[in-house]
C-alpha cells in the first residue's frame, strides 16, 4: 500500500462524522477513481475496545483506495493500539484529528481543536502513529483556537509538530475554532475564512506539504487554489451535499484523466451490487436501508424530481415489502426523469471568481522560528 501507488492528493474529501462512512466512500469512488477519501473520525479508543468487531468500524473494499483513516485521541497507549489495530486494513495514511469544534470532542479536553494548545503531545502522538505504521502521517488542523489565532501561534504548532516528529502533511482548514459552546455548523460559518494563512504556511515552510480546506464549493474553486499555489484541496459538505456535481469532474478537471462517461443511472446499477451485498452482514439489520441511501441525498441536488425522489425515499423506508436496494430503486426512481439519470455530467459548473483575490497581498509577516523554545520542549 501506501500513498506513492496514487495520484497525489490535489482533490480529497474531508472526513465528516457520520458522513464519510464506508457506504458514502463506495458512490464516491464509482463517480472518482482518484480523489482521496478519508474515514469518518474514529475514536482510538473505540478502535481498541472493539477489537472483536473492527470488520464494522475499519474494513472498506479494495477500491476505495486512496484512503486515509482519521483517528482522534489523547492517550499515547491507545493511540499506539490503535494504529497497530488499523494496519491490518491497509490505509494510505492516518490521520489526527486536531480540528474538530464539536463540544463532545475539544469542549472536554479530549481531543480535537483543543490539542492545537498542546503541540508537544500532538507531535508525541504523532511520533507514535508514525512508529507503529509503514504509512505516511498528516494532521488536520485549525488556523488557530478561541484567542490563539495569530499567524504566529499557527507557525509555532507547525512548527514544533514537523520538528519533533515525522509530520510532513498538514491538512489546514482555514478558519480558526471556537471553543466556548457553540455547534459545529457555526464553526463553519461565524469564524473568519483567512486563506492568507494557508499560503503563508506555503511560503514559511517549503519543505512541508499543506491542503487547504474550508469554503471550497466547487471544482472550479478546487483548480483556482491550485492555480494559486495549493499543494492540495480539501473539499467537505460539497462533496457531499452536490455529490454528482462535485466529484463527477475531479477526475477530468483535476486530475486531466479523460471523462468516464459515466451517468448517474450506471452509478447507482453500481452501488446497488454493493448495498445488496453488504445489507444486514453485521446482524440486527446493520447496515439498513436508510444507511445506505443516506449518502444519495445530494445526488439529484437541483434537479426536477428531486424533492418527490426524497418523499418517496421517506416512504419506502417503511415499506417492508421493499427489502433490497434494488427493489428500493424500483419504487423511487421513478419520479426522476431519464434525461437526469441518462445524461453524462454538465459542464463544469463556474465558482466565485473572487475567492483567492488579492490573497498574495494579505499575507501576514513571515513568521521567526523560535528554535531555542522546541528545543526546550523536546528536552522536558
Amino acid at each position: 500500500m501506501g500513498a506513492e501507488r496514487y495520484r497525489p492528493p490535489l482533490f480529497s474529501v474531508a472526513p465528516m462524522m457520520e458522513w464519510t462512512d464506508k457506504h458514502y466512500r463506495t458512490v464516491a469512488r464509482i463517480i472518482s477513481k482518484h480523489a482521496w477519501l478519508y474515514t469518518e473520525m474514529l475514536a482510538a479508543e473505540t478502535i481498541v475496545y472493539q477489537q472483536g468487531n473492527l470488520d464494522r468500524f475499519l474494513a472498506f473494499p479494495s477500491e476505495q483506495h486512496p484512503i486515509v483513516l482519521q483517528i482522534g485521541g489523547n492517550n499515547l497507549d491507545n493511540i499506539a493500539k490503535a494504529t497497530q489495530l488499523a494496519n491490518a486494513y491497509g490505509f494510505d495514511e492516518i490521520n489526527l484529528n486536531c480540528g474538530c469544534p464539536s463540544a463532545k470532542v475539544a469542549g472536554h479536553g479530549c481531543f480535537g481543536a483543543r490539542l492545537m494548545l498542546d503541540p508537544k503531545f500532538v507531535s508525541e502522538a504523532m511520533s507514535v502513529i508514525a512508529a507503529n505504521t509503514d504509512v505516511p502521517v498528516s494532521v488536520k488542523c485549525r488556523i488557530g483556537v478561541d484567542d490563539h489565532d495569530s499567524y504566529n501561534e499557527l507557525c509555532d504548532f507547525i512548527y514544533k509538530v514537523s520538528s519533533l516528529s515525522p509530520t510532513k502533511h498538514f491538512i489546514i482548514h482555514s478558519r480558526k475554532a471556537l471553543l466556548n459552546g457553540i455547534s459545529p455548523a457555526d464553526n463553519r460559518r461565524i469564524p473568519p475564512l483567512k486563506y492568507e494563512y494557508y499560503y503563508a504556511l506555503l511560503r514559511d515552510f517549503p519543505d512541508l506539504r499543506f491542503t487547504i480546506n474550508g469554503g471550497i464549493d466547487c471544482v472550479d474553486e478546487v483548480n483556482a487554489a491550485l492555480r494559486e499555489g495549493a499543494h492540495g484541496v480539501m473539499v467537505g459538505r460539497a462533496a457531499y451535499n452536490n455529490l454528482w456535481n462535485t466529484l463527477a469532474h475531479v477526475d477530468s478537471a483535476v486530475y486531466g484523466e479523460p471523462s468516464s462517461g459515466l451517468t448517474r443511472r450506471q452509478v447507482l446499477e453500481q452501488y446497488q451490487v454493493y448495498g445488496d451485498a453488504v445489507l444486514g452482514t453485521y446482524g440486527n439489520n446493520r447496515p439498513n436501508m436508510r444507511e445506505l441511501i443516506r449518502p444519495l441525498s445530494g445526488f439529484f441536488y437541483s434537479e426536477p424530481g428531486n424533492s418527490l425522489w426524497k418523499r418517496k425515499a421517506d416512504a419506502a423506508f417503511l415499506n417492508k415489502n421493499i427489502k433490497t436496494v434494488k427493489s428500493f430503486f424500483e419504487e423511487t426512481l421513478a419520479v426522476i426523469p431519464d434525461a437526469v439519470l441518462d445524461s453524462p455530467v454538465a459542464e463544469l459548473p463556474s465558482g466565485r471568481i473572487d475567492l483567492f483575490a488579492n490573497v498574495r497581498g494579505l499575507l501576514p509577516p513571515p513568521y521567526e522560528t523560535r528554535t531555542e523554545e522546541v528545543v526546550v520542549n523536546a528536552q522536558s
